[in-house]
């Protein structure tokens, strides 16, 4: 059962446009942490370029999706959640994007002993992010199928804090050599990162009561 019809082409094309978009600058976000604690700064500023034109990109999408629905009055009895879930899919991007420009305002001091917790930690919470976009695609073309393609969005959310909880818990309980501003800087970084797979969770939540409530 699909949302779309044939009249709706252009709409249909515009949504898997602006998915696609999400879904680069989640990958970039990943490589933007990796390059960072790398020490990669000329690949981090090519990634954090990248990221902020995929932001507006999917900004501008975003608009024209909702003036196409607003104006054709496409799926009217959806129109406004459709509207706040891709309210919260582009928030995704921004705070990817939020996330990389605090790295570069704030050059956060990684210890070398940290760079592979950071890489980790934003590859998993990137992973929540990803593993949404399946599902938001299945909610026009297959809502039944949306429920079972959120299952790993609900667990690399979990897996994020894990992570984050460990990498917090050896900075301020191992690594004495550095000061408390250092550990607190890295703390409120590792917040930032983590921030992504909560948002994520809640596009989820979203998503799902979306696919319920089509079926009824």
């Amino acid at each position: 059962m699909s949302l779309f019809t044939r009249t709706t082409k252009e709409l249909t094309v515009k949504i898997d446009e602006f998915f696609d978009t999400v879904e680069i600058g989640i990958l970039i976000f990943k490589e933007g942490v990796k390059a960072y604690v790398n020490g990669d700064h000329d690949a981090f500023q090519n990634h954090l370029t990248r990221i902020d034109e995929l932001e507006n990109k999917a900004d501008k999408l975003q608009r024209s999706i909702e003036n196409d629905m607003m104006v054709h009055s496409i799926l009217p009895q959806q129109r406004s959640e459709i509207v706040k879930l891709l309210w919260q899919l582009d928030e995704i991007l921004d705070t990817a994007k939020s996330t990389l420009n605090e790295f570069y305002i704030e050059m956060p001091h990684i210890p070398h002993s940290l760079a592979q917790d950071f890489t980790s930690l934003a590859e998993v919470s990137g992973d929540a992010a990803e593993e949404l976009m399946p599902a938001a695609r299945a909610f026009f073309r297959e809502p039944y199928a949306v429920r079972e393609k959120l299952i790993k969005v609900y667990f690399f959310e979990r897996e994020t804090d894990k992570a984050a909880f460990q990498m917090k818990k050896k900075v301020f309980h191992e690594m004495n050599d550095l000061s408390l501003a250092e550990k607190a800087h890295i703390r409120y970084i590792t917040h930032h990162i983590e921030s992504i797979s909560d948002t994520a969770q809640d596009a989820a939540d979203l998503l799902a009561s979306m696919a319920i409530r089509l079926m009824l």
